[in-house]
């Protein structure tokens, strides 16, 4: 049996965005923009939909879900980066590394079901509109919003665990903005092939589970569409369902460029580029694909802000 000298030390070193000074003023700017934008636009379409009755439904309930998501997320990771941006030390305690890694995780995978539950609620909508209210109704929509949250929990508390059991002696400096599996699972000095196969097993589930009932949901939706005789009633539902699939394109193809490559075969560059996609740029877009391919939402912020 091989004995580590080293196993888990007090602090690790994460990667700014540059070490060029005036890149790293850029980069500040730019991701401070990006979080502004992200709190102040998913903050409001979830005031939108509290203030406003026309838009309590399922979807609306759902979409505050996701934005909800989305503050937390980019909350977790985007501090952390613009910190390690500016300051001198770039260091992080152990334990702030292992919450970060683990509500990334946990609200990682949760948006990931999430947008499959948001698939079903579309097909139901559209495929099933006279037993719409029956099928969706509160209790069943609160199951359904659980659901993610309990996988993604359950996912992190195996994932995190045995992530920390590994002995990192290769170096103490993670080349990635923030705490990630893949990117610690480089630093370890022994071959982590059981994190491989439960990381794999849980991109599977969360993934191949989410992606092929949005896919199935789409296609019925796509039928029951080309069967509307008027125009305009086609074009309102292929809005609100192009706004949904083109979140959904975003976000499972970038998660799964990371989580479905071995660690070896990583391009460090690569990985960034796509983790800082689908953790800081996906929870800014969101509300705004959702809101101006929404009528009903852009129409309720007008009214609000009238009437304030």
């Amino acid at each position: 049996m091989e004995n580590y000298n080293q196993t888990i030390p007090d602090r690790f070193f994460l990667l700014g965005l540059s070490t060029v000074p005036h890149l790293q003023v850029l980069g500040f700017i730019v991701f401070v923009v990006i979080y502004i934008i992200t709190l102040l636009g998913n903050s409001l379409l979830l005031i939108t939909v509290r203030l406003s009755p026309t838009l309590h439904t399922p979807m609306y309930f759902f979409l505050c879900n996701l934005s909800f998501i989305d503050i937390c997320l980019s909350s977790t990771i985007v501090p952390v980066i613009l910190i390690n941006t500016v300051s001198i030390d770039k260091s992080i305690s152990v334990g702030a590394c292992v919450l970060q890694m683990f509500f990334a995780l946990v609200l990682g995978a949760t948006e990931c079901m999430l947008l499959a539950v948001m698939a079903y609620d579309r097909f139901v909508a559209i495929c099933r509109p006279l037993h719409y209210s029956s099928i969706m109704n509160m209790r069943f929509c609160i199951i359904l919003a659980l659901i993610p949250w309990i996988a993604g929990f359950v996912n992190s508390c195996i994932q995190v665990p045995i992530t920390w059991r590994l002995p990192f002696c290769k170096s103490h400096h993670v080349n990635h903005f923030f705490c990630e599996v893949p990117a610690f699972l480089k630093l370890s000095c022994k071959d982590p092939w059981l994190n491989e196969i439960a990381m794999y097993v849980a991109a599977v589930i969360v993934i191949f589970f989410s992606f092929p009932l949005t896919l199935i949901s789409y296609i019925y939706i796509i039928n029951a569409i080309l069967k509307i005789r008027s125009s305009q009633g086609r074009q309102a539902v292929f809005s609100t369902c192009t706004s949904h699939l083109t979140v959904v394109t975003l976000y499972y193809g970038t998660l799964t460029s990371i989580y479905f490559q071995p660690p070896s075969s990583h391009s460090l560059k690569t990985d960034n580029t796509v983790s800082v996609l689908y953790t800081v740029v996906t929870p800014m877009l969101n509300p705004i694909i959702y809101s101006i391919r929404n009528k009903d939402v852009k129409n309720c912020i007008i009214k609000i802000m009238k009437t304030k």
